[in-house]
């Protein structure tokens, strides 16, 4: 017995000393990210699990892999996620393992656990596979890592994991944004969370009532997003089915074959796309098959002259297809059986009937809310653009209204003044100090070039408006040549200040731009300017004297040369102002003022030739019109401006003086 028992332990320690040796490889062979450890740790599990996903990846087949480290809840699962998207995640090629992996030394890695972030050995770079996910890939992991994202202690990154759900929001985003909400501490990013969560309850919540609730919060709501989350609610399919629709379908609507809505060959063809009817060929290609069965002056026995109708058709090409010579096909009786024994609607995508209901309301206030905005912001357009006529118009107001002279080179003084504007930031490249240098310098350049050519040119030709009308046209296309040599042909910059740029938005759908709300002031002080010189100054009474009675203001001491001079000068500048702050959004070319001399003299003439309040009531006249076509007829501009110059054709007749009739010297002429 004693002998037994000594050779048992013999046994045994040989047994331990040969094992040894053995097992350990084994073990760190079989064994997880770490040596030493016994077995893989839970997140190299699910990537195990995943790993012939993962080592191929794209965008379609991705999805169970990202979806199960996401919601697996584990600590590690958000840095895995992250390092994945950043291609930092390694596989080891011997065993399949994964890791996060550092460069040491010149062709080595060191290996760095998954889930503890501990040291796991180095290797060779040979032995490593690196995983690069492509875009599709990276923006799928990028919407997993949004419920990490949600309660990060970054507000940027809290703000960005919102962007995420904006863009690809998910059924699973919805729990995670509910409880990110309370802990919430910016009140933007809190309101985003909410009306987000609101967003999703339509789209993913189970409970209907719950989703009515997050619809009817939104109504009136003018949200792009808000529309695009409840216009799915009530999209339709088409649908057919033998006899009564069933009654668990969501119906839109009934539909009869026939009618405007589907017509019998639509209704046809859903129940052949359906399975529920045979095709039917096209009359022209039974008339083919009949033709190439033609036999002794007969088709399938009936003689070509009885094959005068449909019906005897059709007799003839059923029984050739009951010879099997031609493809069967439906005869009329059997589409119209097929028709009545089948019922045609339109159904919601969405199964919920109480849910679409509160979808509609929602949209039609919606509608109603976005119809009225519409309206505001046309009216801001049209007011927009009627400003921009009426600085352009101002000048002209003067030189063509109160003197009476047709000047056909208003435009050019315009386009000088744009030009001045570029020269000036060519000078000074602070762009605000600038415009403030080139507003008084464009009205200073081109009241000088109006006094000249009063002097030179215009005086000499008063009462004479067919030689005005030539002699300015002939200056304007001087002056169109002289700014060509000078500034070439392409067009030139005139870079508004940074605080101009962007718009003013007060909703998703009204909006106006700063440039255009500047412009709007900038008529807004002439118009104010103009008024104080003409009644508040000695050249706006001495201007009205010799407007409306020339000889009897020369006789009381004032020089109708010299007013006429500077009232030239002045509209001339004036419309140097204006070139400068059309430049800032339109091109500046030679051929800027073309654009606006025409609608110049409509806006000058339309108002009342020599009235102020008149040009500012054609301006607005013709922005709001111009406007208002376009919007009928938003695809060509061009009839938009032809249909105008047609109105105001119509308008001149009506009422020739313009809106407000015209006083002094132009009213005798």
């Amino acid at each position: 017995m004693r002998l037994f028992s000594v050779l048992f332990a013999c046994l045994f320690a040989v047994t331990v000393v040969v094992a040894g040796p053995i097992t350990g490889p084994a073990l760190a062979q079989s064994g997880p990210a770490v040596p030493g450890q016994g077995q893989p740790s839970p997140i190299q599990n699910i990537l195990q699990e995943n790993r012939a996903l993962i080592e191929k990846s794209s965008r379609r087949t991705i999805g169970p892999a990202i979806a199960a480290l996401r919601d697996s809840g584990l600590p590690a699962a958000r840095n895995v996620l992250e390092k994945w998207q950043d291609k930092a995640l390694y596989q080891r090629k011997s065993d399949g393992l994964f890791f996060f992996a550092e460069k040491a030394g010149e062709d080595g890695y060191r290996l760095i656990d998954i889930a503890t972030g501990a040291d796991a050995g180095t290797v060779n770079r040979q032995d490593l596979d690196q995983l690069r996910p492509n875009s599709g890939v990276r923006a799928l992991i990028g919407a997993a890592l949004v419920p990490y994202q949600l309660t990060d202690p970054d507000p940027a990154v809290r703000s960005g994991a919102l962007d995420a759900i904006s863009r690809n929001g998910e059924a699973a985003h919805l729990g995670a944004l509910r409880g990110a909400i309370a802990s919430e501490t910016d009140p933007g990013l809190k309101a985003r969370k909410e009306r987000l969560e609101r967003l999703l309850t339509i789209a993913y919540d189970p409970d209907p009532a719950a989703r009515i609730a997050a619809i009817e919060s939104f109504a009136g709501d003018l949200g792009v997003d808000v529309r695009a989350a409840l216009n799915p609610l009530v999209a339709t399919t088409r649908a057919v089915t033998t006899g009564a629709p069933p009654e668990t379908e969501n119906i839109a609507r009934r539909l009869i074959p026939g009618s405007d809505a589907l017509p019998e060959a639509e209704a046809y063809r859903l129940l052949v796309a359906a399975g529920l009817a045979p095709p039917r060929i096209s009359a022209a290609d039974r008339r083919n098959a009949l033709a190439a069965h033609i036999e002794d002056g007969a088709v399938a026995g009936i003689p070509l002259e009885d094959l005068n109708s449909d019906a005897a058709r059709e007799r003839a090409y059923a029984a050739l297809a009951a010879r099997g010579l031609v493809p069967p096909t439906a005869t009329t009786e059997e589409v119209q059986a097929a028709l009545d024994a089948h019922s045609f609607y339109d159904r919601y995508a969405e199964p919920d009937p109480a849910v679409t209901a509160a979808a509609g309301a929602a949209l039609d206030a919606i509608a109603a809310k976005l119809g009225l905005n519409q309206a505001v912001n046309l009216s801001l357009d049209a007011l927009s653009l009627a400003s921009i006529y009426f600085l352009a118009a101002i000048g002209l107001a003067i030189t063509f209204g109160v003197m009476g002279v047709i000047n056909m080179a208003h435009g050019e003084f315009i386009m000088m003044g744009a030009y001045t504007g570029y020269v000036v930031q060519q000078i000074v490249p602070n762009y605000t100090v600038s415009i403030l240098i080139a507003l008084p310098l464009a009205f200073a350049v081109t009241f000088g070039t109006g006094v000249a050519m009063e002097r030179l040119v215009i005086r000499w030709l008063y009462n004479r408006p067919l030689e005005t009308l030539l002699a300015t046209f002939g200056i304007s296309i001087a002056l169109q040549q002289l700014a060509r040599n000078i500034f070439g042909t392409q067009a030139r910059p005139l870079t508004s200040p940074g605080w101009l740029d962007g718009a003013l938005h007060l909703n998703d759908v009204v909006s106006i731009s700063y440039i255009r709300i500047a412009i709007f002031v900038l008529a807004l002080l002439f118009l104010a300017l103009f008024l104080f010189i003409m009644r508040r100054t000695r050249l706006g009474l001495e201007v009205r004297a010799v407007t409306q009675n020339p000889r009897m203001a020369a006789s009381m001491g004032i020089d109708p040369d010299r007013i006429n001079m500077l009232t030239f000068g002045l509209g001339s500048g004036i419309a140097g102002v204006a070139g400068v702050a059309i430049g800032l959004y339109a091109k500046v070319t030679s051929e800027l003022g073309q654009d606006y001399i025409v609608q110049s003299f409509m806006t000058v003439v339309v108002g009342g030739v020599g009235n102020i309040w008149g040009t500012l009531l054609g301006a607005s006249m013709i922005g709001f019109l111009q406007k208002g076509i376009e919007w009928l007829n938003p695809s060509n501009t061009l009839a938009a401006q032809t249909y105008m110059i047609l109105f105001i054709i119509l308008f001149i007749q009506i009422r020739p003086r313009g809106i407000v009739a015209l006083r002094g010297r132009a009213a005798g002429d």
